[in-house]
């Protein structure tokens, strides 16, 4: 599991300036400038070992404006991953999601997550903000089997 934290404990808005600015939070972007290239080749290759991802609504609305739509960043691997693979949101607000490939997880939502990662999901199953691989990909080179961010 990975997740995107600073030493001080700092999760929220690590991609932009303007990304996630509730309860007055003014620093986001920090992550970026943090990123060299080990860091970003092993971010790469968890997102490129996942079969899946699972987010909650705010982060899939972050990810799905970005990597969902800029052509520059769609084209990155971890953009062609998320545009490629089976995306999953735990959401019950959400109940149109323009994303290609994404299903609203809804009803027992702990549940319907044991059956993707069990593989036993079925599209009658799926109709905090968190960014899981749900398992990695067979033949991937991953040591992790899910990932947050």
């Amino acid at each position: 599991m990975t997740t995107n934290v600073t030493v001080d404990g700092v999760m929220q808005g690590l991609g932009g300036p303007g990304e996630d600015r509730r309860g007055g939070f003014d620093r986001g972007g920090w992550a970026p400038p943090l990123v060299d290239t080990e860091t970003g080749d092993h971010i790469d290759q968890v997102y490129g070992g996942a079969a899946a991802f699972l987010f909650g609504r705010l982060t899939y609305e972050i990810f799905a404006g970005s990597w969902g739509t800029m052509i520059e960043m769609a084209k990155r691997p971890i953009g062609v991953a998320l545009n490629s693979r089976p995306k999953y949101v735990a959401s019950t607000s959400l109940t149109d999601p323009q994303w290609a490939g994404t299903s609203v997880l809804t009803g027992n939502v702990a549940a319907a997550i044991r059956d993707l990662k069990a593989g036993t999901a079925s599209s009658a199953s799926s109709s905090p903000p968190a960014t899981r691989c749900l398992r990695p990909r067979p033949g991937s080179h991953s040591r992790s089997g899910s990932c947050a961010g």
